[in-house]
């Protein structure tokens, strides 16, 4: 990675840090290039305003948690396998601080201004449930997922996973902890629900 790529990122993952301590009307570009090291001017020249910056840091935040679970669809598994391991990291990534902390700020920026909710969904959200639909698409043409519609059973299992532990992380300042035996508890059931529906009946 060129050098000014790798300053890009490093002021972006500081910007991050900034933002989610004091909340983005509470941020200055000042405070920011203070804890990067780097001038005002640098910060200007590379996102161009706050809001610019903001910006870039969802897209940045949305295409890591994209890639993680892009890599849990890519693996040549079989469907309950992939379902599994795709639930459980999502919520796994749904329910940590960083991202709880963010979509909050993303909430609370989108009325303001737009861009940055269709920035953050288009990356995040809706690309997973494309991948997961594509998924599904090739499951159906090998014979392990009978529905007719893989876009609209996607959104369903995504909702199931996520729903009630997100939306306590949007609207309750101490959301009750996950740990990991809960989350595979609540994907493990989600997945057999979701294959009752739409797997490939059992043999005999």
């Amino acid at each position: 990675m060129p050098r000014g790529a790798r300053r890009r990122d490093a002021i972006v993952g500081v910007a991050e840090g900034v933002f989610l301590a004091q909340g983005f009307t509470e941020t200055t570009m000042r405070d920011i290039a203070a804890r990067a090291g780097a001038s005002k001017e640098t910060l200007y020249r590379h996102f161009g305003s706050k809001e610019g910056l903001f910006a870039e840091v969802v897209s940045n935040r949305a295409r890591m948690l994209r890639g993680r679970l892009d890599a849990d669809l890519e693996r040549p598994n079989a469907l309950p396998a992939v379902l599994r391991d795709f639930g459980i990291n999502l919520l796994e990534a749904m329910t940590s601080p960083e991202v709880s902390a963010l979509l909050r700020l993303v909430v609370a920026e989108a009325p303001r201004d737009p861009a940055i909710g269709r920035i953050f969904y288009a990356l995040g959200p809706e690309r997973t449930r494309e991948r997961l639909t594509e998924l599904l698409e090739a499951a159906r043409s090998r014979g392990e997922f009978l529905g007719d519609k893989p876009g609209l059973a996607a959104s369903i299992f995504l909702g199931a996973v996520t729903s009630q532990a997100h939306t306590a992380r949007l609207v309750l300042q101490d959301p009750p902890p996950m740990g990991r035996d809960e989350i595979e508890e609540r994907v493990t059931e989600v997945v057999a629900m979701f294959l009752l529906r739409y797997g490939r009946p059992a043999a005999g």
